[in-house]
């Protein structure tokens, strides 16, 4: 290629293995051994997904079963950061490895990921074919970093946005392998690897924009994935939190076109993108930013796919609170819920299961009985009322002239697929609804509305 390097595409193979590659050039030949076919799905983000799985619930449990699933690889880029644009990794954690206790639990917020691991691990499960799995995450770090300079520029944020004098802000403290493509990824290749010497416990990651995405995405860009999985956002409720309605859209949507164009087009235009919503962090706050950002995560259309957010799943996680987690309450051991709610998304959207139900209820109208004060919230699934929270509702009143108010709208009566809110304390117009709009907005696993499934309804505004 242009660059020097040499690369190939191979025809398209059956999914499984073990195959062997032999690259030859006159006398000289290189042979890569116990190869296997199938997908490879990306794992990005901060701390969240940086979490591994000694960090988790059942911890012991889970990193007893790994050696179940030998056809389950795994990967780790080390963190790092770059002003410009690089063709290779600068360090890798842990090269293409069969799982193992010590390689999924090597120590916090190092590898493997948790949220990554039970993805994939699911997966197998599954499609019972390979699955391959690269971790790219680093904590405390905004999407600005993560984003290249096309993002930033679309959005209209300068380059320098995020740059911090002085202390970083330190939130989070308190391939290549496709049956299409027939690349391979190959367990224990040592060329030009280098173990890591970066800080992991500094979960304080760099705040300057497009750095993570010159260092640590953009080598990546000629793998073929089948999809990514993003657990990211706690570091934008502090940095352009209202931003984040264009800069996650777009980082999608460039991407998917980084990776198209470098995988030399086997990886699919529309690369199936989950991610998972915000969970929590403090149960008392008068703060909004959690909750704003939870809405810019769906584009502010709040439930995905949408029109601006094609071929991408969410996991909802705002019903998931751990307060008493050892990592900080921003940091839920049950990653087990989160993946399960990933995996549904993944079936539904990566792999077209039709059928499958993978979204929680979300309203679909709202007709107002001014003479009964009441609002009647129709939703798009039947619901189960597990919490008759009478704070998760809320109505925006405005006389006029005069700025909205949100004031409370007790649930009154729950029907299959109808929740009746009273609006007694609201006497003049009903210009808005929002549900869940909190911090941390019920107990775990107790939101007030979910679906047969257990999938909780996602907040709205």
């Amino acid at each position: 290629g242009p660059s020097g390097t040499w690369t190939t595409v191979l025809d398209p193979m059956d999914r499984g293995g073990p195959y062997a590659l032999t690259a030859e050039q006159g006398l000289e030949n290189v042979t890569l051994r116990d190869i296997y076919f199938g997908d490879v799905w990306l794992c990005s983000g901060q701390s969240n997904m940086a979490m591994t799985v000694l960090q988790v619930a059942n911890a012991s449990q889970e990193l007893a079963a790994a050696a179940h699933y030998p056809y389950v690889r795994i990967f780790a880029a080390a963190p790092a950061r770059s002003n410009v644009e690089l063709e290779d990794l600068e360090q890798i954690d842990l090269p293409w490895s069969i799982p193992t206790a010590e390689n999924l639990g090597h120590g916090n917020f190092t590898y493997f990921s948790a949220v990554c691991w039970l993805l994939g691990r699911s997966l197998y499960e599954a499609l019972g074919s390979p699955i391959g799995l690269v971790e790219v995450a680093w904590g405390g770090t905004p999407i600005e970093a993560w984003s290249s300079r096309r993002v930033l520029q679309a959005c209209g944020l300068p380059e320098d946005t995020g740059r911090r004098e002085g202390p970083q802000i330190s939130l989070c403290c308190g391939a290549c392998f496709n049956l299409k493509a027939a690349l391979c990824f190959v367990p224990l290749l040592n060329l030009a690897l280098s173990s890591s010497t970066s800080p992991h416990q500094h979960l304080s990651g760099p705040q300057t924009p497009s750095v993570l995405w010159n260092a640590m995405i953009h080598p990546l860009l000629n793998m073929t994935l089948r999809g990514v999985a993003w657990y990211q956002g706690e570091a934008n409720t502090f940095l352009n939190t209202d931003q984040y309605n264009c800069t996650f859209p777009a980082l999608i949507a460039d991407w998917r076109w980084a990776f198209h164009t470098g995988s030399a087009r086997q990886t699919e235009p529309l690369l199936p993108f989950g991610f998972v919503q915000l969970s929590t962090y403090r149960r008392q706050s008068a703060d909004d930013s959690f909750a704003r950002l939870r809405w810019h995560q769906t584009a502010d259309l709040g439930v995905v796919p949408n029109a601006r957010m094609p071929s991408t799943f969410m996991a909802v996680a705002m019903d998931l609170g751990d307060e008493h987690s050892p990592y900080g309450s921003i940091h839920p051991r049950d990653k087990q819920n989160v993946a399960h709610r990933l995996l549904l998304g993944a079936m539904a959207v990566a792999y077209g299961d039709k059928g499958l139900v993978f979204q929680g209820p979300y309203p679909t109208r709202a007709v107002l009985e001014v003479t009964r004060g009441l609002l009647n919230v129709t939703y798009s699934q039947e619901l189960i009322c597990r919490q008759r929270d009478a704070q998760a509702f809320e109505v925006c009143c405005s006389s006029q002239g005069s700025p909205c108010q949100w004031l409370l709208a007790p649930v009154v009566a729950v029907g299959s697929r109808t929740v009746t809110l009273a609006l007694s304390g609201c006497r003049t117009l009903v210009l808005g609804l929002r549900y869940a709009w909190a911090e941390w907005p019920c107990e775990y696993q107790a939101c007030p509305l979910y679906n047969s499934q257990g999938l909780p309804a996602p907040p709205f505004l």
